[in-house]
């Protein structure tokens, strides 16, 4: 569901209820996970008027997506020496 919330603001902001209605939820169930989002900096919320809308805060996902990035070629490298060591070993059970 909060993938899918995220997906959501990426196209522009919305209110909460605009956010409950995409589900079968309450809007409270809906406010529960936004503030798991807020607390991770991916969201925010606002007033305006009477309305609250929730923006997505594209500098959080930004980061996300380095630290992973990073961890992805740390795994790649990882996974290449593996594989260097495993031909080493299948190479020398040939011999």
């Amino acid at each position: 569901m909060r993938f899918t919330v995220v997906q959501r603001l990426a196209e522009s902001d919305a209110t909460v209820g605009d956010l409950a209605a995409m589900f079968d939820i309450t809007v409270q169930g809906v406010s529960q996970h936004l503030d798991v989002l807020e607390k991770a900096g991916l969201v925010s919320r606002h007033k305006e008027g009477r309305t609250r809308r929730v923006r997505l805060e594209p500098t959080a996902l930004s980061e996300a997506a380095g630290w992973m990035e990073a961890r992805r070629r740390r795994l790649e490298e990882r996974y290449s020496r593996l594989d260097e060591v495993l031909a080493d070993m299948a190479q020398e059970g040939d011999t």
